[in-house]
């Protein structure tokens, strides 16, 4: 039977980690906050960046970008995923690789050869040894930033415009909420023209251009591109520090349960070691009598 010491070291032990899980929740709680500020921010400059676009397409043909050209028979695809470098945030990464499998057997047929580009540590860990990689892209993920997503974004349209891929498929979680991360897949190129819900089509007298529209819609479409990625860069922050303030959050609740399950086995086996103490005390002064 354990007795009163080994729970005392189980104890303690807990404790030390509790105390670790309840700093570790505190400190991805402050970087939560910081994160759902900028991806908020980002939200509303998205809703703008697709209003132009909508607006802007009606008078411009769409397929005149490169960006924006479908090919016949696309047979090549790569699939840039958005995963953190560091883990301890329960199934926030393990999801969405696991999504990403499925998507790729269940695509097979589709799409011959499927690359992969990694944005994140843990995915390119997980499937390095089985997918054809075609770059991973260290450190870009701890704090997102504008430069390194346009980095990204110029790398895939490299690869689309030389034919090397025919789409590009862009694998991150959506973020709902600390709470809540969905697991998505994108096609990001060819690009789409984003639709607003709502707006009927514009004439083209409808607005003044300078200069024209097709030189507007031309520049427009790669830094939309480009902050489609950020924009995933920053939602992949948001759902990794929210799922780890969650987890740890967890952590720290069962350790406190786990401490207290604990506790009661020590102080009963405190009694029954101070009640067999009692017995031989007991058996042995009716011995001497």
């Amino acid at each position: 039977m354990i007795g009163a010491r080994e729970f005392n070291k189980k104890i303690g032990s807990l404790k030390n980690t509790g105390q670790m899980t309840r700093t570790m929740k505190m400190v991805s709680a402050s970087k939560f906050k910081r994160a759902y500020k900028n991806q908020s921010n980002a939200r509303a400059y998205a809703q703008r960046i697709k209003g132009l676009m909508a607006r802007l397409s009606s008078s411009v043909s769409a397929t005149a970008h490169p960006l924006m050209k479908s090919r016949p028979a696309a047979q090549k695809a790569l699939v840039v995923l958005f995963t953190s470098d560091k883990g301890l945030c329960a199934g926030f990464n393990n999801d969405l690789i696991r999504y990403v499998r499925h998507w790729a057997k269940d695509n097979t047929y589709k799409y011959p050869h499927i690359g992969f580009s990694f944005c994140g540590r843990r995915g390119w860990m997980s499937l390095r040894k089985s997918v054809a990689v075609e770059k991973h892209y260290e450190g870009l993920t701890v704090k997102p930033d504008l430069a390194g997503s346009q980095g990204v974004a110029a790398d895939i349209t490299g690869l689309f415009k030389e034919g090397k891929y025919d789409e590009v498929y862009l694998a991150c979680n959506r973020f709902h909420g600390p709470l809540s991360q969905e697991p998505m897949i994108e096609r990001i190129l060819p690009l789409t023209v984003p639709k607003q819900e709502g707006q009927k089509p514009l004439a083209r007298g409808d607005y003044l251009y300078e200069p024209r529209q097709e030189e507007i819609f031309a520049l427009l479409v790669p830094k939309y591109l480009g902050f489609k990625i950020y924009y995933a860069f920053l939602e992949n922050a948001a759902g990794e520090h929210g799922a780890r303030m969650t987890a740890m959050d967890n952590a720290s609740r069962n350790t406190g349960d786990l401490i207290d399950r604990y506790t009661l086995l020590r102080n009963r086996a405190r009694q029954a070691a101070i009640t067999t103490e009692l017995i031989e005390i007991i058996s042995g002064a009716e011995a001497l009598k």
